[in-house]
């Protein structure tokens, strides 16, 4: 399935954003200035390795100008010696895996006829490199006039120029067409190309592909947007001076793209609410790592609109933990939980393990009616620092234990063995029975549920969106709010949108992306309904951005994306919120996370 999937994504990639790439077509531009010439571009398997070579007193030494030339760097040091001892290991293949091809580049500096003489000599002595599979060699630089290649044996390719018309016997022998990316544009890299340029290189590929040869620049700019833009134009073989840079960019660049094939219809918020009343209910969706750079990525792949995007009363949250620049969601949760900031790893306790009043203990105490909803592990961070008071985060059984002690009356997620497969044996399924909640472990069973108070644990809500897991988290927010509007109660609902945070350690944008339109589309319930009870405001906000997540390109008509991770872990960068409904007015500008739960509850009390 994994195989599949990735495919899948890699044929999205390829018609987003040009060809299909790999290290197969990295050209490893002068390789022999490279730190460790030959075998770092070997190790990456790139498909092509540049070597310039002059004929110096009878000896092919490899060097960019004379100046450099050094008797030690021969060709048969630096390159045959070392590419022999590899095919012989493979079984006379140039590469471990069969199906990768390596052409070995060799431009000829100084005059081409009597190098290239030399160089044939020098390749005959190595007859185990002529015979091997899937190598080539192919001359560059000063190559002899066409009309004289029927003098050099058939392991002999050269690389072909543009415009120079070639008899068919010579065509054969042309491996590829290469020229100066001066001689096309002006162009430094940044921005996009101009039109014009554009044009004028579509058209060249274009000719040479009708010609059945594959396209090559050199001297192009040499960083990830001009890779992207080559790609797109379809060049087919990239050169780089940075090749460890290049290939994780190609190799990873199924997993960081994303085409939408089904949007979804966003609501328009009517805002005929009054922003600065005061709220009965409050709404707080909490999207774990969740950055600007992941929401625009879900806004482009779903044909520019999000239900989030019709929101106006925009802030910006600070994050950091007691302990440290970085927070992580234990901490994040408890600062918007409890109004206090703590260490990473600490649920609902200050910096010195105290116990933390949290938001929902506090309404309850006000008769609010209070809702917890994860699509993750419910005792995970997030939605633990709701309810849960301890010094650990990954201690499951002990804040599944916690619940108990509270007066919550609605907990939907995944996580069933912390309330069932106890060390301590106990069985809080029964517990919570006995203290008046209906415990259910299918979750499709919800629209059936009756009760008042109820706990919902059923581990397959924990699957991805791109998975099956449904419209689990509209789902249960629409529960929760009819449980709680059947009754004149005020109330709370905390739901954490969990899996976009998994997507950004991951690195992947798929993952992210079809996270995030679901998100949305629980945003879009939720503002229908504040727009019809007109006493509820909406929070949606984050805990912390996951992955470093940066956007290199995207087409909002074609609902593609294409991002970049600087990270797998959080990032402390600000966070967005959005408010919508009465109180509205309180959540713009920049703050501390802890500003939220004090603002929620001045807001209570007003």
């Amino acid at each position: 399935m994994k195989v599949i999937l990735f495919f899948i994504q890699l044929i999205w990639a390829i018609h987003a954003f040009g060809q299909p790439h790999s290290s197969s077509t990295i050209f490893a531009h002068n390789d022999y200035v490279q730190p460790i010439p030959f075998f770092n571009a070997y190790r990456n398997q790139v498909g092509h390795i540049e070597a310039d070579i002059f004929l110096e007193k009878g000896k092919l030494l490899v060097a960019h100008t004379r100046a450099e030339l050094n008797s030690k760097n021969t060709l048969d040091s630096l390159y045959l010696r070392p590419l022999r001892a590899k095919v012989n290991a493979n079984g006379g293949y140039a590469y471990a895996n069969k199906q990768l091809a390596l052409t070995l580049m060799i431009d000829l500096k100084s005059e081409g006829s009597n190098t290239l003489i030399a160089l044939v000599k020098l390749l005959q002595g190595y007859p185990d490199l002529i015979a091997a599979q899937q190598l080539s060699f192919v001359i560059s630089g000063n190559v002899p006039d066409p009309g004289t290649w029927n003098q050099f044996p058939n392991f002999i390719n050269f690389d072909g120029r543009p415009g120079v018309r070639y008899s068919p016997d010579q065509l054969k022998r042309v491996r590829l067409i290469s020229d100066s990316f001066s001689n096309y544009s002006k162009w430094n890299g940044k921005g996009v190309l101009p039109q014009d340029e554009h044009k004028k290189i579509s058209l060249i590929i274009k000719d040479v592909h009708a010609a059945g040869k594959k396209f090559r620049f050199w001297g192009a700019p040499d960083f990830a947007n001009v890779w992207l833009q080559l790609m797109e134009l379809e060049v087919d073989i990239i050169g780089t001076d940075h090749v460890d840079e290049l290939t994780p960019f190609i190799e990873t660049l199924p997993k960081r793209s994303y085409t939408n094939k089904a949007p979804h219809v966003v609501y328009t918020p009517l805002h005929s609410h009054n922003r600065t009343a005061k709220p009965k209910n409050i709404i707080l969706l909490i999207g774990d790592g969740t950055g600007l750079a992941q929401l625009f990525s879900g806004y482009t792949a779903n044909g520019g609109k999000l239900s989030l995007f019709g929101i106006k009363d925009i802030g910006f949250s600070l994050t950091a933990a007691t302990d440290s620049y970085i927070t992580d969601s234990a901490a994040g949760a408890t600062a918007m939980a409890s109004g206090s900031k703590t260490k990473n790893r600490f649920v609902g306790v200050d910096s010195v393990g105290k116990r933390l009043e949290s938001i929902t203990d506090l309404v309850k105490a006000q008769n609010f009616k209070t809702g917890i909803i994860s699509n993750g592990d419910i005792t995970d961070a997030t939605p633990a620092a709701f309810y849960a008071h301890q010094p650990e985060r990954s201690w499951s059984e002990a804040i599944a234990l916690d619940f108990l002690n509270t007066k919550n009356d609605i907990l939907i997620g995944g996580g069933v063995a912390a309330f069932t497969k106890r060390k301590d044996n106990r069985d809080l399924k029964t517990e919570l029975t006995r203290l008046g909640y209906g415990v259910y472990t299918q979750f499709d069973q919800i629209e059936k549920v009756k009760d008042q108070k109820f706990v919902m644990l059923d581990d397959a809500v924990i699957k991805q969106k791109r998975e099956g897991r449904g419209d689990f988290l509209t789902r249960s927010l629409k529960k929760t709010i009819s449980v709680f509007t059947s009754s004149p109660a005020p109330f709370f609902i905390m739901l954490e949108a969990a899996q976009i945070d998994w997507g950004g350690h991951s690195n992947d944008m798929e993952y992210v992306v079809t996270e995030v339109l679901d998100f949305d589309q629980v945003i879009g319930e939720a503002l229908k309904f504040v727009d019809s009870n007109r006493e509820t405001l909406l929070i949606v906000t984050a805990d912390h951005e996951t992955g470093g997540l940066s956007l290199l390109s995207g087409n909002i008509q074609q609902r593609s994306v294409l991002g970049s991770f600087s990270t797998n872990d959080h990032t402390p960068i600000p966070v967005p919120l959005f408010a919508y409904g009465p109180g509205s007015s309180m959540f713009t500008g920049v703050y501390q996370n802890t500003e939220i739960f004090k603002k929620i509850m001045d807001l209570i009390a007003k």
